[in-house]
């Protein structure tokens, strides 16, 4: 394929001012993606459609659920926002594509799922090198532009995964290479 895909991401909090809720932004940046569209076609194709949304969903104004530093950001499911939910353009969920590309760097995008063959549209974005998802989850993309932004979105994460403020896709869709 000849396009990235891209990210508008703002981080914002719930904040109280003279007791009105207010939503107060934090941060706002952009990852660029590009696929791997030779190794894992179908998978690929997964997440390009549904960044764009022409199927009628996807992932803009979903949400990063679950962030652990020194691991990886998750998002996708943009049916929940709890990691439960989420579909593919194909139904539910489809099977695993090729485990031949390894989890050997940050900035890696890989599928999450809830054990083989259970793919939908939930993703994560690795910040280490997670040798022990080899083999369990299909990686198919990466980070090309935004890397430092990866950094800052993780620094809202926690051990447990609960993000400490709002990580949410504001846009998304294509760029021309």
């Amino acid at each position: 394929m000849s396009e990235n895909v891209f990210f508008d991401i703002t981080i914002t909090r719930d904040t109280t001012m003279r007791g009105a809720k207010t939503k107060t932004t934090l941060d706002t940046g952009r990852i660029v993606f590009k696929l791997y569209d030779n190794v894992v076609p179908k998978t690929a194709r997964n997440f390009r459609e549904l960044t764009t949304g022409q199927n009628g969903f996807g992932y803009k104004g979903s949400f990063f659920h679950r962030i652990i530093p020194g691991f990886m950001l998750q998002g996708g499911d943009f049916t929940e926002g709890s990691g439960t939910g989420g579909k593919s353009i194909w139904g539910d969920r489809f099977a695993d594509e090729d485990f031949r590309l390894k989890h050997t760097k940050p900035g890696l995008l890989s599928m999450a799922n809830a054990g083989p063959n259970t793919n939908g549209s939930q993703f994560f974005i690795t910040t280490a090198v997670l040798d022990r998802l080899n083999g369990k989850h299909v990686v198919f993309g990466e980070v090309m532009e935004g890397m430092d932004f990866v950094m800052t979105v993780e620094s809202y994460g926690s051990g447990t995964g609960k993000p400490s403020a709002d990580v949410q896709i504001v846009d998304c869709g294509l760029l021309p290479v």
